[in-house]
């Protein structure tokens, strides 16, 4: 499987780490950048481009990663097609591919350990999607508004 990673200078080391690491766990492995550390570069230029590279690539996922992971999980997120999420355990990587379908993973590199991040990363990569029907219709409501920009109607709310 190809991954893509990009980070700003917060994320960076951890983004070195990663890129090592998953490629000696056999992953196909594309450094969107940075690819020297830049105290003053800005997220959005990196990940926008692992966004729309993982868009462009079907099959792929994405690492983005920063200090907090906010705000390269809000800029991949605007790449039509990209459901980036933010994780901050195990356990919401792995829901975030299992519910979400999430083609890309927001880490804040400021907030956990390498290890913590590391098993956040892998943890994300081996997780498929579970194709349940009730996730599926949410992600098929949310490329819809997408593709169309008209919201979904509401549901009816049952009379008390």
């Amino acid at each position: 499987m190809r991954v893509y990673l990009g980070s700003d200078h917060a994320g960076y080391e951890l983004k070195v780490h990663l890129v090592n690491h998953l490629a000696k766990q056999g992953y196909d492995v594309v450094d969107v950048g940075p690819h020297a550390f830049d105290p003053e570069d800005d997220y959005p230029p990196f990940c926008l481009r692992t966004g729309q590279q993982v868009v462009d690539d079907p099959g792929s996922l994405g690492i983005v990663i920063g200090g907090s992971g906010n705000g390269e999980q809000i800029a991949a997120n605007k790449i039509a097609g990209v459901r980036s999420a933010l994780a901050w355990k195990v356990e919401i990587a792995q829901l975030a591919r299992e519910h979400n379908d999430s083609n890309v993973l927001s880490i804040g590199a400021r907030q956990h350990t390498l290890d913590e991040a590391t098993a956040m990363a892998e943890a994300f990569l081996s997780t498929p999607f579970s194709g349940n029907p009730r996730h599926a219709r949410r992600i098929a409501q949310l490329a819809d508004y997408e593709r169309t920009r008209e919201l979904p109607e509401l549901p009816e709310l049952p009379q008390a």
